[in-house]
């Protein structure tokens, strides 16, 4: 999901299954303040959603932003019978180290 896809949701409730664990930041003053604005132009949105959203949808663009790194593996063929290699960049990390912590989170609500 995009920046630009979450402000479309926001007037839709948007939810999604959340942790146990809770994280505490501290926002610079510019940054509060631009929560406290979005909290006024969605006023059915709390500021804890705002910020969860925003973070979602932050991640989903990081990942993106990622650089492919073509490893010496074939992964597949494209539509003309040329290589494409493994990605070999932080991508496969980031995704391999998100889903083990995911395992960890269903694992834990499920007990």
């Amino acid at each position: 999901m995009t920046i630009k896809e979450l402000v479309g949701l926001w007037e839709d409730h948007a939810q999604g299954n959340l942790t146990e664990e809770t994280y505490n930041v501290h926002l610079t003053l510019e940054d509060a303040a631009k929560i406290d604005a979005l909290a006024d132009m969605y006023p059915r949105r709390t500021r804890e959603q705002l910020v969860s959203e925003l973070v979602s949808a932050a991640l989903a663009e990081l990942e993106q932003c990622f650089p492919y790194i073509a490893g010496n593996e074939v992964a597949t063929l494209d539509e003309f019978g040329d290589p494409i290699y493994k990605d070999t960049g932080p991508t496969p990390a980031f995704q391999t180290l998100t889903r083990k912590h995911l395992a960890r989170y269903k694992n834990a609500a499920n007990s």
